[in-house]
């Protein structure tokens, strides 16, 4: 039941992530690739004002992928802080002398809200992550 509910999470973070990299990422890998080659072509630079230059122009894409990078941890911790509630859940139920069929069955409920909860923010966090890439390198 929980690696159902793992998969479920799983692809539709894989989804958000793929949404996201092509519609913003991959036009900033464009343009970051596109600004370091024009670095090179200048003949008069010296080397180290060229590489200066490749740092500025990777500063965009290092931040946008810090922040998809931030954002998705965030949302891991979020999830997995849900699913040790449920275990701690189970475990005091295990205490108490539940059977153990009865409290199966509470914490894959407890885990499925869990990952239904969650699967709700996802499209807020892809739209805040959207705007905020967006706004990068403006």
């Amino acid at each position: 039941m929980a690696e159902v509910q793992q998969l479920r999470v799983q692809e539709a973070v894989d989804s958000m992530v793929k949404s996201v990299e092509r519609e913003n990422i991959r036009k900033m890998q464009g343009l970051m690739f596109r600004c370091s080659a024009s670095c090179c072509e200048d003949s008069q630079a010296s080397m180290q004002q060229v590489h200066q230059c490749i740092e500025r122009c990777h500063a965009p894409l290092a931040q946008a992928q810090a922040l998809v990078t931030s954002e998705l941890e965030k949302f891991q911790d979020r999830l997995a802080r849900c699913t040790m509630h449920c275990n701690d859940k189970a475990k005091d139920s295990i205490d108490a002398g539940n059977k153990e069929l009865q409290v199966k069955r509470q914490l894959d409920s407890c885990v499925t809200k869990c990952v239904d909860d969650h699967m709700q923010l996802i499209p807020t966090m892809t739209k805040k992550m959207k705007e905020s890439l967006s706004s990068i390198g403006k």
